[in-house]
């Protein structure tokens, strides 16, 4: 399975020499202990056309035998194979992104239905393609860009929005479409790579990640990962139950003054029934036994109905609280925003009842306490 992955940028902070993403590069990070794959991409934009639609691709330069590192699995068609040229594996959400140039209503009227497998489809480097753009010579003239036909090799399994909207194609091929782009052409207009856009590492195992990106790093990379991302949003979670718990915190000290003090209180009240029950020979432990059952019941009974409040709540959050935001869970699906898993529920109302019976042992030492001669007076 994917365990760990993160592309080095190509430069070094400080105003230091860049480091250029090339064979070396790769070579270099192969020989790091725990890394299993190393991917190197060459990324460019192009435009598809069929017909008289139109879309944007990002095309993702990759070996062919690399394609299969990355987890990726086909809805339609094949992976890249050895051998390949201009064949091509569409993102999940390509086949929607068309559009036609030349309405004026755009994307108002829907995607058109475009059939990536059997449509014939072209592509160029030039971003002017399949749109009425002059030359820039003054003459007003649209030169017709340089276009190669597709050949569909797949089309990927929707769910995953990193690959959604990429193209992916030999990288081989690539750098030469992309030679064949610059002859001619101005500094300036040529599409300047270098070496690779970025490479991606695949670690063996996810506990490794950090170790193999903090060596890529010393190696004068830049180097990102999704445990970066991780960390951030431990710390801002950790930051957020910090708060939460303080706020808990203060109202559980007032919960537990509030059972301690309805606890005292009733003892004052059943004075004369507490004097009556050692009178008859209830024992001081019995007495004990029965004023932290209640306690404990008052912790038991608050404990349900703050559970049903917090079930309410989490609700009206999943339901109509955030209907306006969309979060996408792993299979691409609306994932909840507020779950109260099972085994916190039953630990609250264990809690609540704990507290409840602490709460209650100070007014139930108090009534084993009490005499029973002046218990009988009141």
């Amino acid at each position: 399975g994917f365990d760990g992955m993160y592309g080095p940028g190509g430069s070094q902070g400080g105003g230091q020499k860049q480091l250029e993403l090339d064979d070396k590069a790769v070579a270099s990070f192969s020989k790091i202990p725990g890394v299993k794959a190393v991917i190197p991409f060459i990324e460019t934009s192009g435009k598809i056309v069929s017909g008289k639609y139109v879309s944007y691709a990002q095309l993702q330069g990759i070996s062919p035998n690399m394609l299969e590192e990355l987890s990726l699995k086909v809805a339609q068609g094949r992976l890249l194979q050895d051998g390949d040229t201009m064949s091509m594996v569409f993102g999940s959400e390509i086949q929607n992104s068309f559009y036609n140039p030349k309405s004026n209503y755009g994307y108002m009227s829907g995607p058109p239905q475009i059939d990536l497998m059997k449509d014939k489809l072209s592509l160029s480097l030039d971003m002017s393609y399949g749109e009425n753009y002059p030359s820039g010579d003054g003459t007003g003239q649209t030169k017709k860009p340089v276009t190669y036909v597709i050949k569909p090799a797949g089309i990927l399994e929707g769910g995953g929005y990193e690959y959604a909207y990429n193209v992916f194609m030999p990288i081989d091929h690539l750098k030469k479409l992309i030679k064949d782009f610059n002859k001619g052409k101005k500094p300036n207009e040529m599409l300047n790579i270098k070496g690779y856009s970025k490479i991606l590492v695949k670690v063996e195992k996810i506990n490794n990640v950090q170790d193999v990106q903090q060596q890529i790093k010393d190696a004068g990379y830049q180097a990102d990962s999704l445990t970066d991302i991780l960390e951030s949003m431990q710390k801002t979670a950790a930051g957020i139950q910090m708060v939460l718990g303080a706020i808990g915190g203060v109202s559980l000290l007032v919960a537990s003054i509030g059972i301690t003090n309805t606890m005292i209180m009733s003892i004052y009240e059943r004075t004369r029934e507490i004097g009556i029950m050692k009178v008859i020979g209830a024992s001081i432990k019995d007495i004990k036994k029965l004023f932290l059952f209640e306690s404990g019941m008052i912790g038991f009974f608050g404990g349900i109905l703050g559970l049903g409040l917090s079930y309410g709540v989490s609700y009206i959050l999943n339901s109509a609280g955030f209907a306006l935001i969309n979060f996408y869970g792993p299979q691409g699906g609306p994932s909840k925003t507020s779950i109260i898993p099972m085994w916190l529920a039953l630990g609250a109302l264990i809690f609540t009842t704990l507290i409840g019976l602490i709460s209650g042992y100070y007014p139930a030492r108090r009534a084993m306490k009490l005499s029973a001669l002046e218990a009988m007076k009141e």
